[in-house]
């Protein structure tokens, strides 16, 4: 098993974060920015819907993907703040959070739509990563689909293999 220093976790976790263009926080994909030591997220009021987790002064898990791979990289614990409306540190999210946001109905008047609906959030890394590529679990991690009456498991019906091939 490797040993990495904690320079090269916090490195890990930042590069990782900053270059994955999406997150799991506390199992909800989110986008997100990287901004001065933190992950700062928009959401409610018509953007993204975040996890029940996400509170002021609370803690989340984020897990990052490899932006090559697709697949999970580094997991770490993030210290959530609720940044003011209109304050430094909610400006330098925002500035950085609108030239990322696709599709937007209403690009030059976004900043004042979240201040009023939304809310931002910065995430700041606590603590060493919960896991790292050295450290990863063996289970795949994926949830079991939720029970449903849908289903295709039926015997195809007699008469459908001639509509399927019958020339129009």
């Amino acid at each position: 098993m490797t040993t990495h220093t904690a320079a090269e976790l916090t490195a890990l976790v930042e590069e990782a974060t900053k270059k994955s263009g999406l997150v799991w926080v506390d199992g909800q994909a989110l986008w997100h920015v990287w901004v001065d030591g933190g992950m700062c997220v928009v959401g409610g009021g018509g953007e993204q819907p975040l996890p029940s987790g996400m509170v002021d002064g609370g803690t989340v898990r984020v897990v990052v993907r490899s932006k090559d791979k697709g697949g999970r990289l580094v997991a770490w614990t993030g210290r959530v703040s609720l940044l003011a409306p209109q304050g430094e540190a909610w400006g330098a999210a925002v500035e950085e959070l609108r030239a990322k946001r696709l599709n937007s109905p209403d690009a030059s008047a976004v900043a004042d739509r979240w201040s009023r609906e939304c809310a931002v959030f910065r995430l700041t890394p606590e603590g060493a990563p919960v896991e790292t590529p050295s450290t990863m679990p063996d289970a795949s991690g994926a949830a079991s689909p939720p029970p449903t009456p849908a289903t295709t498991r039926h015997p195809i019906p007699p008469g459908l293999p001639r509509l399927l091939t019958r020339r129009h």
